[in-house]
């Protein structure tokens, strides 16, 4: 299933509206840290992560460290950013409580 890059005008409105996400400098991609208590609260959250984005079909470039998740969102398939990144993006702030 091919996936729609999204204009440049529309990943500004879309960035604007999601707290603690930065745009690449390339503009393929955006980027999360999140911080919690400890490793359980982490890994809670990217369990919960991961059935999202498995409900989505969108998987998300990530690593955990201890109590840090760091998180890349873009399409491959698209060479950029879709509405699925901010999709998935708006549910781990949720899951995060931002």
């Amino acid at each position: 299933m091919a996936r729609q890059k999204l204009a440049e005008a529309v990943l500004a409105e879309e960035l604007s509206t999601l707290e603690g996400w930065t745009l690449a400098g390339d503009g393929l991609s955006i980027s999360r840290s999140f911080v919690f208590k400890n490793f359980s609260e982490a890994f809670a959250f990217m369990t919960r992560t991961a059935l999202a984005a498995e409900k989505l079909d969108h998987h998300p470039d990530w690593s955990n460290v201890y109590k840090t998740v760091d998180v890349k969102l873009n399409t491959h398939d698209a060479g950029g950013l879709t509405e699925l990144d901010f999709k998935l993006a708006r549910r781990m702030n949720a899951y995060y409580g931002a």
